[in-house]
């Protein structure tokens, strides 16, 4: 397990105010994927690849290699498994997807919160080195995530926004 002491940089009095910082036009269109898949219990192409255009748009050309059906397929069996390593090990057999996009998916898509992997969130939680990511690592991010928004009473889209707002800022 990579060295941190998996805490805030910041005082968490700021997390609200982080949170409402934060700005991303494009984030209504992950947000309403995110209310039709959480009812439909799978992403369709076209959901998988807003949410992979919003993530990185770099990697959409990758994204768009899957079929329709192995796109409905294995996020069905991702958002419906009770297995953390199913869940976010299925849904990297997808081009295109790895650790970063996984916790996308599953951040907007599962019905359990879930952060999102992202260099920033891990700075703004006391990484100066980027951990190489793995499962425990996951298990250890997720884990302390959802310490931090039980504890500040604060969801998983604003502690995200925050932890991401205060490395743009700061980091």
């Amino acid at each position: 397990m990579p060295e941190c002491e998996w805490k805030l940089r910041f005082p968490r009095e700021l997390l609200g105010e982080l949170a409402r910082r934060y700005h991303d036009s494009n984030e209504p269109a992950a947000l309403e994927v995110s209310v039709q898949v959480k009812k439909q219990g799978y992403l369709d192409r076209s959901q998988f690849l807003t949410l992979c255009q919003w993530k990185s748009p770099r990697l959409v050309h990758h994204a768009q290699e899957n079929t329709d059906e192995e796109i409905m397929e294995i996020t069905s069996l991702a958002l419906s498994s009770s297995s953390e390593r199913i869940r976010i090990g299925s849904l990297r057999i997808l081009q295109g997807v790895d650790w970063p996009m996984a916790s996308v998916l599953l951040h907007f898509c599962h019905t359990a919160p879930y952060p999102i992997l992202d260099f920033r969130a891990l700075w703004s939680l006391g990484f100066t080195k980027i951990p190489a990511h793995s499962f425990s690592v996951w298990c250890r991010y997720v884990d302390t995530c959802r310490k931090l928004s039980d504890q500040n009473k604060i969801d998983m889209r604003a502690l995200d926004r925050a932890l991401w707002q205060y490395s743009k800022e700061n980091g």
